[in-house]
């Protein structure tokens, strides 16, 4: 049995907000009732001070999930959107006075919708947002692998146990759990190069090229009905190769050192040329 705060309790029986603000100025929504926990969270805000007025919430999930929504419905009240923006998942859990590990993807749960609906607000629309979030690893749950890779970054996570208790991913069937330590070893060697200030091997950038095109990149151009792939690494050269419509198109070069590369350099390192096959 899990041991709870009083602050928990608290606001798991008496929850502070709860209900939905008709014509909100910013709303959204995180999780699934299908898959055990969901979160709406509306607010009004003073468009002139960008003050968040008024926050309300309707949750679907445990004890932890609705006492995390209450609190921090109460946390953002009266903040502007850049305060509120500041909070983390860590922080909603001190506020209550901790939760156990297993129930720390409730918090999360709130951090990321109070991000989805500040950047609703805003008409900003993230990669993850554009791209669904990454790809599924845990099916049970619709968990993607970048909402895995930030938890472990944002919490320092060191175990495959952790990941389970901060995302919800591998918590079913446990069918993932094989993948689930595969990113975690992965993000924790790329954590350790990073902090080492050490230079990627030819075989990093070449894996971290492919997912930023896979991803990112040809999502974009398959639109217009291109696409690109990878070609070879020399150095901090990367050669790629346009197809379809993109690989006749009179704007291609423009393509390539406007969108292509940029990208490339934001997400995998700002020191790589890219140049056509």
């Amino acid at each position: 049995m899990w041991e709870y705060t009083d602050k928990v309790k608290d606001h798991f029986i008496n929850p502070r907000n709860v209900g939905e603000i008709q014509n909100p100025d910013a709303e959204a929504m995180t999780g699934s009732i299908v898959c055990g926990d969901a979160l709406k969270l509306t607010l009004k805000i003073n468009k002139s001070t960008e003050v968040i007025e008024d926050a309300k919430f309707q949750t679907f999930g445990c004890a932890s999930a609705i006492a995390s929504s209450s609190i921090l419905t109460e946390m953002i009240k009266g903040k502007t959107l850049d305060e509120a923006s500041k909070i983390t998942n860590r922080d909603i859990a001190l506020e209550l006075g901790g939760l156990p590990e297993e129930k720390m993807h409730c918090s999360v749960m709130g951090m990321e919708t109070l991000e989805k609906a500040i950047n609703n607000y805003r008409g900003i629309t993230t990669e993850e947002d554009e791209h669904d979030e990454g790809a599924i690893i845990c099916k049970c749950f619709g968990v993607t692998d970048t909402k895995i890779k930030r938890a472990i970054r944002e919490n320092n996570l060191k175990t495959v146990e952790e990941v389970i208790f901060y995302t919800k991913a591998g918590g079913g069937c446990g069918a993932c759990k094989v993948k689930l330590e595969d990113i975690l070893n992965e993000e924790l060697a790329e954590m350790e190069r990073e902090a080492n200030n050490a230079p990627m091997t030819t075989v990093q950038k070449i894996k971290k090229i492919e997912e930023a095109l896979e991803r990112v990149i040809n999502p974009m151009l398959k639109s217009d009905g291109g696409s690109c792939r990878l070609v070879d690494v020399d150095g901090n050269k990367v050669i790629i190769e346009f197809k379809g419509a993109c690989s006749s198109c009179a704007s291609s070069k423009n393509t390539l050192k406007g969108f292509v590369e940029p990208k490339i350099k934001e997400l995998v390192s700002p020191e790589l040329e890219v140049i056509g096959a």
